[in-house]
């Protein structure tokens, strides 16, 4: 494997791993643990929101989470409010922490309140959204020969790209964070030149998480969650 690049919740990293495999990975991000809140008791609700509404939309609030979750952690919180305007995430307080402080959940006008009781619970993506840690998506690295004339052009748009000259041909391998495959093939176009395209094996892996937890550890845990079951099978087979 190597890194790409590295963001606040984001990872992007290159390996040679097969597209099944990969999707796996990426369909057992929604079988790892995650605390979200699950159940929303409305004690007081002025707002012009419905009850349910205020309830789905906390609902989708990342909380955040120690390495320590399971399927039992449980977490509660508390919201109350008479003051004008927007009532935020950050105003949920309790034995968890909201990962995003600024999320609106609703607007109070003058002489208006809410209160609430919010419980949270550990779940799993395949059972609501709400549960799932973040998103993976994955493309193949490509190379690409184009005519050499069309160097000059090519650095104008691709400035990082990797060239190399063979022949009357240059070599562009798309292998950085940004794809630009396709922008290629259409400078080659409107030049009414071809573009040849080869896939190779390797993959570019993108983790985006939605801040529960780190990027990386998301991908780990999902890895751990499908070498359970596999083993599980592996079992049941014998």
């Amino acid at each position: 494997m190597e890194k790409i690049e590295k963001k606040e919740n984001q990872i992007i990293f290159k390996g040679e791993i097969e597209e099944s495999l990969a999707n796996a990975i990426r369909r057992y991000l929604n079988r790892i643990p995650v605390l979200a809140i699950d159940e929303v008791e409305i004690i007081k609700n002025g707002s012009a929101l419905y009850d349910e509404v205020v309830a789905h939309r906390i609902g989708l609030i990342p909380l955040k989470m120690d390495k320590m979750v399971t399927e039992k952690s449980k977490g509660k919180l508390k919201l109350a409010s008479k003051k004008e305007g927007f009532v935020n995430s950050g105003e949920l307080k309790g034995n968890v922490d909201v990962v995003y402080e600024n999320i609106p959940i609703t607007f109070l006008d003058k002489d208006q309140e809410i209160e609430l009781v919010a419980n949270a619970e550990a779940g799993k993506g395949i059972e609501h959204v709400k549960f799932s840690p973040g998103i993976m998506f994955y493309r193949n690295v490509t190379k690409t020969k184009i005519d050499k004339n069309l160097l000059e052009e090519l650095k104008k748009v691709c400035p990082d790209c990797n060239f190399e000259e063979k022949g009357d041909k240059i070599i562009i391998t798309d292998d950085k964070a940004k794809e630009v495959a396709d922008l290629i093939e259409g400078i080659a176009n409107k030049a009414d030149k071809k573009a040849e395209v080869e896939i190779e094996k390797n993959l570019i892996i993108t983790l985006e998480s939605f801040g529960q937890m780190d990027a990386k550890d998301m991908f780990t845990k999902s890895v751990d969650a499908l070498k359970k079951d596999l083993a599980e099978v592996s079992k049941k087979i014998k």
